[in-house]
């Protein structure tokens, strides 16, 4: 069974302690240079884990991600591109 994720970046007023997040969930990624760090935790976990990050003292604000709530169903591929042109099913363009 897949366990669902959910994103977040948390930023950090000591870089050093980026690795103490570690028992949170999945660190994917740390910018050394902004000083935060993408973690992904359980989802039924994660506002109890953004409450307990926030309790801590080299932890400045904890930010959710909210890509599980865009939709990933896009319209049919007849638009109107930024010429005006129509696109056709195959990609090409037709000049009205």
């Amino acid at each position: 069974m897949l366990v669902r994720k959910r994103g977040m970046a948390v930023w950090l007023n000591q870089l050093r302690r980026a690795r103490h997040l570690r028992k949170f969930g999945n660190v994917h990624y740390v910018s050394e240079r902004m000083r935060y760090a993408i973690l992904y935790v359980d989802e039924d976990q994660a506002e109890e884990t953004i409450s307990k990050l926030n309790r801590l003292n080299y932890v400045k604000k904890v930010e959710p991600s909210y890509q599980h709530e865009l939709d990933a169903y896009f319209q049919s591929i007849s638009r109107k591109n930024i010429d005006g042109n129509k696109v056709r099913e195959n990609g090409k363009t037709k000049v009205d």
